[in-house]
């Protein structure tokens, strides 16, 4: 067994590319001496030599004390020889993600270091348990995982895989908070927890897109600003580039056995095939000059007469009290009827609906009728839906009336659950179904998500935020209206919806 505190700790480090240096660098940073090997003549000392300037760096923007600065530098030591690696406590392979060469590596260190040592797989997508199947020791292998860029991306999922012992994801988490990473243990299943819990961000967000609902632009618009998201998921797919997005939507896809909530879509396979990658080819759902968007061309519009507003069907009375503030402050007349007047704009509040639904199962003119999206507020952005029947006066006025203290607005076709509200009820859901299935507790898969994702809440405390109640209800609303199993609530969700239970409740103890 090992205690990871030792101030004599010893960690290998077998790969030295972003993610082996990354790693390098908090363990050096956090008191151990760092064995650097790679199997590219040079790479090791020139990981040395770059770390050390980083370390160095630090120290004159007053990040590190330059003693300390210095002495992590000295901590790093290029190995020569296999041997050296014979002291290591724990090794950690950084390597490239393939399973045969991360089991030959395994294989070879064995013999070399020594019983106790721990080996430590920085996989992303491969099972620990099938990389540890070709040890003669698998009980002391396991996955750690870390997010690039390491020293920033403060989480490691600590993976024990099926013959782990516990002891060994023990020392593991140490080591992470000795590190300065919060450890969230996760069970060996695809994608873990953070790669798993990602699914629902990119993947509803294709499908709304595919859909016809709005642009990328007013997508990204929509979840960066109402749902408060700090990048719209077409802006991080450019980002990383669909070359390495778009296999791994399919690999998680096929690994879960094409489990409809993660079914990618077409529209990436095609995109990568016409090299629209992103960023890192000029062209990807954005267009860019110097490594930044071009901006799209804006028609100014025009702004339509005052008329009366009638609101109704909305999904709480809370929601048509904002509304009528609302309509109020911009000084437009409230239609005040039991049934809206002729000329009236209709604007109602649905949750999970579509504007179409909304109007035929309220008796409504869906002529002159538009849905508003109040789930996430409406200080930030505000989201108008328009059904196939609404009239373009209507529409415009609905714009211009949403738009009057000049908070942005995006006008959307008809979709059950606007855009924000399937997008979260998705996330929230998927996040669920991990806690259901006991790949990683509630807490651990919030900590996870908020720091390995950078999403603005962990997700089951945003379906708390939101009401359990009311994710649901989107949920059901979206399975109803497309009949599409991936939008079937998860059993943990609907339990705890239903019992006015905390999504972050465990289940109670059995006797």
């Amino acid at each position: 067994m090992l205690d990871a505190t030792r101030p004599d700790l010893i960690v290998g480090i077998v790969g030295t590319g972003t993610m082996g240096r990354g790693i390098a660098q908090i363990m050096a940073a956090a008191g151990a001496t760092v064995r650097l090997l790679d199997s590219r003549e040079g790479a090791a000392a020139d990981a040395r030599d770059t770390l050390a300037a980083i370390f160095a760096m630090l120290a004159e923007k007053g990040r590190m004390k330059a003693e300390a600065a210095a002495a992590a530098a000295a901590r790093l030591v290029p190995a020569i020889s296999d041997e050296e690696f014979a002291g290591c406590h724990v090794v950690v392979e950084a390597i490239v993600e393939d399973l045969a060469a991360k089991r030959a590596l395994f294989s070879w260190l064995e013999p070399i270091v020594g019983d106790t040592c721990i080996l430590a797989t920085n996989t992303s997508s491969l099972s620990v348990t099938a990389i540890a199947a070709g040890c003669r020791r698998p009980e002391r292998v396991a996955g750690f995982h870390f997010f690039n860029p390491v020293p920033l991306m403060r989480v490691v999922e600590v993976v024990p895989g099926a013959l782990t012992a516990p002891w060994v994801v023990d020392a593991l988490a140490v080591l992470a908070e000795r590190a300065g990473h919060a450890p969230v243990r996760a069970a060996d299943t695809p994608g873990f927890v953070v790669n798993h819990a990602g699914r629902g961000f990119g993947t509803e967000a294709l499908r709304v897109l595919q859909e016809g609902v709005g642009s990328p632009a007013e997508v990204d618009g929509i979840l960066r600003d109402a749902a408060e998201f700090r990048m719209g998921p077409f802006e991080l797919l450019d980002l990383i580039g669909l070359d390495v997005s778009q296999p791994v939507m399919e690999s998680i896809y096929r690994q879960f056995y094409d489990e409809p909530r993660f079914r990618p879509s077409y529209l990436l396979r095609q995109r990568l095939e016409a090299g629209l990658l992103g960023r890192k080819t000029g062209r990807g759902f954005y267009a860019y000059e110097d490594g930044k968007p071009v901006p799209a061309p804006r028609t100014p519009a025009a702004a339509p007469a005052a008329r009366p507003v009638w609101i109704g069907a909305c999904h709480e009375p809370a929601a048509a009290g904002a509304l009528a503030d609302l309509v109020r402050a911009a000084g437009w007349p409230v239609d005040e009827g039991q049934t809206p007047a002729d000329a009236s704009l209709i604007v109602t509040a649905p949750l999970g609906h579509d504007a179409t639904t909304t109007a035929l199962a309220n008796g409504l003119a869906p002529s002159r009728l538009v849905a508003v999206d109040t789930l996430f507020g409406l200080a930030r952005r505000r989201t108008v839906m328009v059904n196939p029947a609404t009239l373009p006066e209507f529409r415009d006025a609905a714009a211009a009336l949403f738009a009057a203290d000049g908070t942005p607005v995006t006008l959307i076709d008809d979709s059950p659950g606007f855009v924000a509200q399937r997008v979260v009820a998705t996330i929230v859901n998927i996040a669920c179904d991990i806690a259901q299935n006991r790949i990683a507790s509630p807490a651990d898969i919030d900590t996870a998500v908020r720091l390995g994702l950078g999403y603005p809440h962990g997700p089951l405390a945003w379906g708390d935020r939101l009401g359990p109640a009311r994710v649901l209800a989107v949920l059901e609303a979206l399975q109803t209206a497309t009949g599409d199993p991936r939008y079937r609530p998860s059993l943990w969700l609907s339990r705890r919806a239903r019992l006015g239970l905390s999504l972050l409740a465990g289940e109670a103890a059995r006797r």
